[in-house]
């Protein structure tokens, strides 16, 4: 056991907060941080592991992809190393399997320690190591890092691990699996003996035990059990799932809605700040949302519950958390915007749908890394999930068009077009009917909102194993540095968007003035300027954001007609100024 498990208390529940959070003895900066973000009430992993975690214990805990694992233990490793002296060196060290998580875990670190004045810097491979060079000499915080590159720092001396309090092993059983276990140990040994560590797996093989009997020292176990869901319980209605990357899920959501028109939906999200955003950028594109979670008054519940019911609201964007107890009689959609952290949690969901003989559907937005969480979900349930393509553009156009055509029979079946007719005659006296016809159909087909600028969306791949980790784990250092120039990439900032980007002579920053504290993210310019100025995204480089302005990497032949685009359009709402930036 630590020496100072004994010097961190539980505190009692904070004012202002939501009670399940505060009962774990958080602080209230993190407390604050997590209310602005949404989160309504700690998962099973987050109450079972946080106060031990908090009290500088070893844990050992048991838990899928999804569950919440991310902020059980990153909300404690906030708290404790802020009681900690300041060092140059990282005093947190946590590994993860892949870069995709890297940079995932790295942005809950600085979304939930925003107030804490934290410094994280996520390093892995496929990424070039002048700037991770460059910070780690500047000093971090927390370190979050692929177990090969990790190594790499820890050889060339520029990873100095001697005052790392809390070690945390992320998907230990994925890492093995990779073939990181003589690398675990290797960095582990650089790390004190007198050090707090905690690891998470989905499962928990006699590999895992002995990692956790060499490096764990009295851990508390925690398993989060799944609910037992008997095959055939789910119920029977078509089952969809789009892989896209995590920057395009609300085009891809747009998309989705565009082409399935439902009459009645339920959006699910994680938080209650999801459900804001999501929700205003779905009335923006014209749809009819309201938005339910645990942040209202009942009512502004029972207001907006009357409108869904009554059909002046198609779509009903919810946590699942606001969405207990409801009283729906039928929806045609259900559409997850996340991967529900359960399969239970998904039954439940789309349970909602498909009642009573109708006919019913449900769909979820997945991002790659969350592919894991819909097997798990197809095994319990015996049930299929389609996994297809984001509809193209071209389907969207076909789409339009059918309903155009449902639009025209509709009213030709309703009669009453004398009033109509005379127009028409008028104008077949200097057109041609057809074309009479024609444009008037175009008409409600714009109508229909083909006047709305459309972009391609990505398709994200199968996931795969992180080749790059796996082909450079014992490569010299010299074939690290070649391969890093090669490949052409850099980093940007750690939480933002890196692409894959020309050579860095053809490439130019631009300055946008408008950051975080707008509300804006990396995607948000992603779609900004691909469907502005009609650019495949894939041409950006790295994407560095600040509360108060953005840069962007872009080509720079391309970078005149981005700032012209720009200029006259708003992104999120709010209108920036855009120019070259020079350093």
């Amino acid at each position: 056991m630590k020496t100072d498990t004994n010097h961190t208390q539980i505190a009692p529940p904070a004012r202002g907060f939501s009670p399940g959070f505060a009962a774990l003895g958080l602080e209230a900066k993190l407390l604050a941080a997590l209310d602005a973000l949404g989160y309504e009430e700690p998962t099973p992993i987050q109450r079972e592991a946080i106060p031990p975690l908090l009290a500088g214990q070893d844990l050992l805990g048991q838990a899928a992809t999804g569950t919440g694992k991310t902020a059980a233990f990153t909300l404690p490793l906030l708290q404790r190393i802020t009681q900690l002296a300041r060092r140059p060196h990282p005093s947190a060290l946590i590994l993860v399997p892949t870069r995709e998580l890297a940079i995932q875990v790295a942005e809950a670190v600085n979304r939930y320690g925003k107030e804490l004045r934290i410094a994280v810097l996520p390093i892995y491979g496929g990424q070039a190591i002048g700037p991770q060079l460059h910070t780690l000499k500047r000093g971090v915080d927390v370190v979050v890092a692929t177990p090969g590159r990790a190594l790499d720092h820890i050889r060339r001396n520029t990873l100095q691990l001697k005052h790392v309090q809390i070690v945390v092993l992320d998907e230990a059983d994925e890492m093995l699996d990779m073939g990181f276990a003589d690398d675990l140990d290797a960095i582990l040994e650089q790390t004190p003996g007198e050090r707090q560590t905690a690891l998470f797996s989905a499962t928990m093989p006699p590999r895992i035990a002995a990692i956790a009997h060499r490096h764990l020292k009295d851990p508390v176990e925690v398993t989060i059990a799944r609910e037992t869901v008997r095959a055939g319980t789910a119920p029977r209605v078509r089952q969809t799932a789009y892989v896209v990357p995590r920057p395009h899920k609300v085009a891809a959501l747009g998309r989705v809605l565009d082409m399935a028109s439902p009459t009645s939906a339920l959006v699910f999200c994680r938080t209650r700040l999801e459900v804001d955003e999501l929700t205003e950028m779905l009335k923006g594109r014209g749809s009819r949302a309201e938005a339910i979670h645990g942040g209202m008054t009942q009512v502004q519940r029972d207001r907006v519950m009357k409108a869904f019911r009554s059909g002046k609201t198609d779509l009903l964007v919810a946590t699942d958390v606001a969405a207990r107890g409801l009283d729906i009689p039928h929806v045609s959609h259900v559409i997850n915007f996340d991967v529900p952290s359960a399969p239970e949690a998904y039954v439940h969901r789309i349970g909602r749908t498909g009642r009573a003989g109708r006919e019913g559907a449900a769909i979820t937005i997945v991002e790659p890394r969350e592919q894991r969480l819909l097997r798990n979900i197809e095994q319990l349930t015996k049930s299929k999930i389609d996994v297809a393509n984001v509809p193209s553009v071209a389907d969207l156009k076909v789409k339009r068009l059918e309903l155009t055509r449902a639009s025209v029979q509709d009213a030709l079946a309703a009669g009453e077009l004398d009033l109509f007719q005379v127009v028409v005659e008028s104008l077949a006296e200097k057109h041609d009917p057809r074309d009479v016809a024609a444009a008037a159909i175009k008409l409600v087909y714009q109508a229909n909102g083909e006047g709305r600028a459309e972009a391609e969306i990505p398709t994200a791949s199968a996931r795969r194993e992180d080749a790059s980790e796996m082909s450079r784990r014992h490569a010299p250092h010299s074939m690290d540095r070649a391969r890093d120039a090669k490949t052409g990439e850099r980093s940007g900032s750690p939480y933002g968007r890196t692409g894959r980007s020309a050579s860095p002579s053809t490439m130019t920053k631009l300055h946008i003035a408008a950051g975080r504290a707008a509300g804006i993210r990396p995607g948000d310019l992603v779609g900004a300027i691909a469907n502005e100025a009609g650019l495949d995204s894939r041409v950006l480089g790295a994407i560095e954001m600040t509360d108060k302005f953005s840069l962007v990497e872009v080509p720079e032949e391309m970078a005149d007609g981005i700032i012209d685009a720009l200029s006259r359009t708003r992104i999120k709402g709010h209108k920036v100024a855009v120019r070259v930036y020079r350093q």
